[in-house]
């Protein structure tokens, strides 16, 4: 299944919309006006976990940019355009990869295509905001406070602005630390890093040039996103579900993780149509978790083990039961031993 390993140009235009605003999602309402005044004019060293998220989340609602993301992971780095315009109910962007194959995508909203120009194909999907876009998880007891902590660390500049510097810590080894860097004035995220327990850098987004307040025009970006007439446009079939209809369970829940949502996925295999993959989708406000579970077919599955690349980690497995053999995938922005867990709790009931 291609996605569950991404090359680092997909990695860069992922991380440019989810990685770096990843932080917004906490809550389960737009807040009003008056609480957005009362978090900007805080003292930042008053500021609690939430507050820090929720200002980080306001900003990317309400702010226009034109920026050059650079992603940045061991020896890879990748790097992308991108336009971003926000009236606070519909969502835009543009998205141009300035690393490896040309790619464009494009969002509105939960709708996202993506045009590849050399092989003049453009994929489009519906999709949640999580994972994707700055979007508040639709659950009232999201309990960010719980898991994680933050702290004021300073002040620095980042791609000519003043930012304040936000240390989140996680309260147990399930999940990775990470440093903020987010423009004083409105609190929008310019510069984010992954630390490993060792405060070790896995994986870093920043903004190399940032344009605030630009003049992007929500209607141009639609009339673009529309031009397929040149492309051959493909619809994966991705149909919601739920892992109970599908007959999975977790026996021990990772604590913190909420599921999010479940669908079932084709899968290009010699089985022919028909063949498809779970999506099991957790996540605890701040790391999302995925997990893929298809049938095991030898020969066309990997081996066995777990894989890094960057912040980003995947554990392979095969899971015997009654039914057969599966074929087990979890991915995510975790430390290790959470994907172990999730792996070692999922269990089949029918």
């Amino acid at each position: 299944m291609p996605i569950m390993v991404l090359s680092v140009q997909t990695r860069c235009l992922l991380a440019s919309v989810a990685a770096l605003f990843m932080v917004a999602i906490i809550g389960a309402q737009t807040p009003a006006l008056g609480r957005d005044v009362t978090l900007v004019q805080k003292v930042p060293t008053q500021r609690s976990t939430s507050e820090w998220l929720l200002r980080m989340h306001e900003a990317s609602r309400r702010k226009a940019y034109i920026g050059t993301l650079v992603v940045s992971s061991g020896s890879s780095m990748a790097s992308s355009r991108i336009w971003h315009v926000c009236d606070g109910e519909q969502q835009m962007e543009r998205i141009e990869s300035l690393s490896g194959p040309p790619r464009s995508t494009f969002r509105h909203n939960s709708e996202v295509i993506t045009f590849s120009p050399q092989s003049k194909v453009a994929v489009v999907e519906t999709r949640d905001s999580l994972g994707l876009f700055p979007g508040l998880l639709n659950s009232s007891d999201t309990a960010i406070d719980e898991f994680y902590t933050a702290h004021f660390i300073g002040a620095e500049r980042v791609a000519g602005f003043d930012t304040d510097v936000v240390q989140i810590e996680p309260r147990d080894k399930l999940r990775f630390a990470y440093q903020v860097w987010s423009e004083k004035k409105s609190g929008l995220v310019v510069r984010l890093q992954t630390l490993d327990a060792q405060k070790h850098v896995l994986e870093q987004v920043a903004f190399s040039e940032l344009q605030l307040d630009a003049p992007v025009s929500m209607s141009k970006l639609t009339q673009m996103m529309t031009k397929t007439d040149d492309y051959r446009v493909e619809r994966p079939a991705m149909i919601k579900t739920s892992a109970q209809a599908e007959g999975w369970v977790l026996k021990t829940p990772v604590p913190g993780f909420k599921s999010m949502s479940c669908y079932r996925r084709p899968v290009q295999s010699e089985q022919g149509a028909g063949s498809f993959a779970v999506q099991w989708v957790f996540s605890d406000g701040l790391a999302t978790v995925s997990l893929f579970i298809e049938g095991f077919v030898p020969g066309r599955h990997g081996t066995e083990g777990l894989r890094a690349m960057g912040a980003t980690h995947t554990l392979s497995k095969r899971l015997p039961d009654k039914t057969g053999v599966w074929w087990v995938t979890v991915v995510g922005e975790v430390p290790e031993q959470t994907l172990s867990a999730f792996a070692q709790a999922l269990e089949q009931r029918k």
